[in-house]
């Protein structure tokens, strides 16, 4: 991004980036935006499927490799294959005994408790955010194939139940993949987003969404009440999907059909084999598969024998986040179906008994979330007025800049949350400290406005003006804190501090606020022109000064006179119009452009001295 000098206002805000929604699953991920007003899924130029499985490969050669390319290597190098990555998301090494002895690669305990657990792979240990950040890396290339665009801004969607550590390592896993996450919102609430629930409508709903998918099950019952929606329960496990299902047909047919104690590689064949015959059995009543020469049956009857006890164990949770939103079956007005494993007939027969209604099945289970996440993106980019968010900005924020002009950074009637960043450099040589002031307004001036805070970004290395890259973070939160940091980017030096921008201000002072800015607008505007070029002069003679002082030496005594007179002439508009300072200082521009060109003749003159032309670089 390029630098703003901190004392001048120049040019507006730059464009944000594109916010893209992310459904980052624990057997599958998938990457939407919204386009042209509707949520669409991003494939890679290397196939049509929007799916990316969720499995990262490490090669011998440290190679790292995810998606299709990586399921596939689940028969072959098991033990380098990390699948399920999902479920070890913020969780201790105690707490997977149970998963731990169905994978095929190695998990053993973090160092600290900070840690929780790594995955071993040839002596080289990975965290589960780290696998997690590969696969949002992969997404970013399938943004990037798809539109020729980068990603740099997402939602990403979690399970409703996901406690905060889950939260903050899907979060970590986000900027890890060099990703903003702009906010990390809950399954359910997105798979009713892409249902079209409660945008435009604004009578009451209340929804049951029933989220299946590979390695984790959730059931939320959402109230909708003119686009707001609320949580009432939520209830889940961790430990219940699709993954499951296919650890049940597993062991039937090790028994079944005698396959003996398998290693690591048969265990993933057959992991592929059973599979493919769930999905099968959800289309007809019997499937099989091969395995190293033997074909393997299964018949939907038996299927369901096996999975029955997974099933009910997820109505339980159902009749208890009921109990929990202290509601009845009754009271659902709608069930949606979310996750692939819901296309399994039993799991779809056992929803509708539990809640006496046929549950809404006409958007693709796998993709629900991740185009209710797109939706979710494009509510927090502004796009979508017809739904009702939380909160907004009332109005504007930004900092002062020289001249006491206000540097809007975030609009007023920005929803929220919203981050924003912009980078500022030094005027001064040599300057090490430097004061941010924040406003809160509508006027161009900062004494028109109400100041919120400051604080002092001190310890910056001395550098000439204009070297230094200070970036100034806004960052404004669902309940209305405003986090407010300043860095100096080459040196990493930080100062923050939290104010809540919308406290203490009554209506009715917002609103004069406002109306004083439309009755001042005009005026505004004018001063602002000619403070603006008030700045760029003041910038001007500075740098001419500097100029001449350090080129005396190689100025003729005409050009020195020129120079000099160009100066005082400058000098002498400081209190004119802007228009008169803009004369003023193009003309100096032409007065002394002769000049700079021959001091920098003399200076590549004076470098090169002794030298060939070979040896210049």
């Amino acid at each position: 991004m390029a630098k703003i000098p901190i004392d001048i206002q120049g040019g507006s805000i730059r464009q944000a980036d594109a916010i893209y929604g992310i459904d980052l699953g624990t057997t599958n991920s998938l990457v939407s935006i919204v386009r042209d007003g509707k949520p669409v899924l991003l494939r890679s130029d290397q196939g049509s499927k929007a799916l990316v499985p969720s499995i990262v490969h490490f090669s011998s050669s440290a190679e790292i490799i995810v998606g299709d390319q990586a399921k596939r290597l689940l028969i072959t190098a098991p033990e380098r294959t990390i699948y399920s990555a999902k479920r070890l998301l913020g969780k201790s090494f105690d707490e997977l005994e149970e998963t731990r002895s169905a994978l095929a690669y190695s998990i053993v305990p973090g160092k600290t408790e900070e840690d929780l657990v790594k995955l071993a792979i040839d002596g080289r240990y990975y965290s589960p955010v780290e696998i997690s950040a590969e696969i949002l890396k992969h997404l970013r290339q399938v943004v990037k194939q798809s539109t020729g665009e980068e990603m740099n801004r997402a939602v990403i969607t979690v399970p409703a139940y996901f406690n905060d550590s889950q939260r903050q390592a899907t979060r970590d896993a986000g900027r890890l993949a060099g990703l903003d996450v702009v906010r990390i919102i809950n399954e359910p609430t997105a798979a009713a987003l892409a249902h079209g629930i409660g945008i435009g409508a604004h009578d009451r709903q209340r929804v049951a969404v029933f989220d299946l998918g590979g390695g984790t099950f959730d059931v939320t019952i959402l109230e909708i009440d003119a686009g707001v929606y609320e949580v009432l329960s939520t209830q889940g496990d961790t430990h219940l999907g699709g993954d499951d299902m296919e650890e049940a047909v597993m062991s039937y047919w090790v028994q079944q059909y005698d396959l003996g104690e398998l290693d690591a590689e048969g265990r993933g064949e057959l992991r592929i084999a059973a599979e493919e015959v769930k999905r099968e059995l959800s289309l007809k009543s019997e499937a099989e598969s091969s395995f190293r020469g033997q074909q393997l049956k299964l018949d939907r009857k038996t299927f369901d024998g096996l999975i029955k006890a997974m099933i009910e164990r997820s109505i339980e949770s159902c009749l208890k986040a009921l109990s929990d939103a202290e509601l009845t079956a009754g009271d659902i007005d709608k069930v949606l179906l979310v996750g692939g494993s819901t296309r399994v007939p039993l799991v779809r027969d056992m929803v509708e008994k539990t809640f006496g209604r046929k549950p809404d099945t006409s958007l693709d289970p796998d993709a629900a979330v991740a185009l209710g996440a797109a939706v979710q993106a494009d509510i927090l980019a502004g796009n979508n007025p017809d739904v009702l968010l939380l909160d907004v900005t009332p109005l504007s924020l930004g900092i002062e800049t020289m001249g006491r002009l206000m540097d809007t950074i975030i609009p007023r009637n920005t929803k929220v949350p919203y981050t924003a960043r912009r980078q500022y450099t030094t005027s001064v040589d040599g300057q090490v400290n430097l004061r941010i002031s924040v406003y809160q307004g509508e006027r161009d001036l900062v004494d028109d406005n109400r100041k919120l805070g400051e604080f002092v970004l001190s310890g910056i290395p001395p550098m000439p003006a204009g070297i230094p890259k200070i970036e100034i973070s806004f960052i404004l939160d669902a309940d209305g804190i405003l986090q407010v940091s300043a860095a100096e980017l080459r040196s990493m030096t930080v100062q923050s501090v939290k104010i809540k921008p919308s406290y203490g201000m009554s209506e009715e002072e917002m609103a004069e606020m406002l109306l004083d800015s439309l009755q001042h607008a005009e005026a505004d505007v004018a001063l602002r022109k000619r403070l603006e070029a008030i700045n760029e002069l003041r910038l001007l003679i500075q740098a001419s000064e500097k100029f001449a002082k350090q080129n005396a030496a190689n100025l003729s005594s005409d050009e020195a006179t020129q120079l000099s007179d160009s100066l005082s002439r400058l000098r002498a508009v400081m209190d004119s119009s802007a228009d008169e300072i803009q004369a003023a200082i193009t003309q100096h521009d032409a007065d002394t452009r002769a000049i700079a060109e021959r001091m920098m003749d003399v200076h590549i003159a004076t470098s090169l001295q002794g030298r060939g032309i070979d040896s210049a670089e």
